[in-house]
């Protein structure tokens, strides 16, 4: 039998009772029929994902489909259907190397064109849904084809309409619209304008933004590295919250404070956990907080997925603790709850 490990980043997970790979449209479709209504667990490159070391009692379908479709413009750029199994960043720095911009900021993100929209994934100031304008996916419920246009996908900070509603929609592809162009939008995001040498608000070349954000992620072991056990993990596993003027206007004026357009306020989870105690470095077991950045809990080589979810207990009774905020995975657990 095999064991989901050897399907995840955070390379835990127990056995799986059926696992399917497929690689295209067709074979997608017929493994999810197949399946009945039995629990289905969607994997792609398995980096946003905590499963349980009790493993799916359900069908595992692994997913690699790579089919890519352009409608190229010699002005206003392109049209791009990608499958739901292409890697995200080999993706990225194709429409980079043939000439498109837009999406350099994104540049290093885990995972699969897949899961883009349903976490509506972002980083440095923007997010994959400025791009998308359809999404194709098989509705479980009906069992039939269902493309989603930009506004039916209801998107938000990481968040989707295929989110809430966990299992229904399998994403088969995804259409981006981007432009042509050598350089950046404005670069809004501090940390990366700094990284640049250029003050917030100025471009840069689309090659060299690219490669700034490669090298802040590695910096922060958020690229995923076979030789760097400080890199085994999910990526960021909490979400930045988002909190009433209130809460925001008695966290402490360090805290950093974004205003959202509905008058809530987002603030950082990074900055809440470091501020309440939790150091780069801590262990649980065999888990740690990454020695990088205090957002990735890692797997120093032998953790188990429940000393990973207890340490992310912690992280999270830590910041309820010190600033009455209770922080929400971003990473999708699988047979475990916080």
């Amino acid at each position: 039998m095999t064991t989901l490990n050897k399907y995840t980043s955070l390379r835990v997970g127990g056995p799986a009772k059926s696992i399917v790979n497929v690689s295209t449209e067709a074979e997608i479709i017929a493994a999810i029929e197949e399946a009945g209504d039995s629990p289905v667990l969607i994997l792609g490159g398995g980096s946003n994902v905590l499963v349980s070391d009790n493993g799916f009692e359900g069908t595992v379908i692994h997913i690699a489909n790579n089919q890519a479709e352009s409608e190229v413009d010699a002005c206003s750029g392109a049209t791009l259907t990608i499958g739901a199994g292409e890697n995200w960043d080999s993706f990225v720095a194709t429409t980079i190397s043939r000439g498109f911009a837009g999406l350099e900021t994104l540049s290093g993100i885990p995972g699969t064109v897949g899961a883009a929209p349903i976490q509506n994934i972002g980083a440095y100031g923007h997010e994959v849904s400025e791009f998308i304008t359809r999404v194709r996916t098989y509705d479980r419920e009906n069992k039939a084809i269902k493309t989603f246009t930009y506004a039916e996908c209801e998107f938000e900070y990481r968040n989707s309409h295929f989110k809430k509603h966990p299992g229904r929609y399998i994403v088969l592809s995804v259409q981006f619209q981007i432009r042509r162009g050598e350089v950046s939008t404005p670069i809004t995001y501090a940390e990366l304008a700094k990284k640049l040498g250029i003050a917030v608000g100025e471009k840069a070349p689309v090659v060299d933004t690219r490669k700034a954000v490669m090298e802040l992620r590695a910096a922060k072991g958020m690229l995923l590295n076979p030789d760097d056990k400080d890199s085994w993990s999910a990526g960021s596993f909490f979400t930045n919250p988002i909190v009433t003027t209130e809460i925001a206007s008695a966290l402490p004026e360090a805290a950093p404070k974004w205003p959202m357009t509905d008058g809530r306020v987002k603030t950082s989870a990074a900055w809440l956990i470091e501020n309440s105690g939790i150091d780069k470095g801590h262990a649980h077991g065999g888990a740690a907080v990454s020695s990088k950045h205090v957002l990735a809990l890692t797997n120093s080589g032998n953790a188990t997925a429940e000393e990973i979810a207890e340490l992310a207990r912690e992280v999270r009774a830590s910041v309820k603790a010190k600033f009455g905020i209770t922080l929400e995975p971003e990473v999708n657990l699988v047979g475990i709850t916080l």
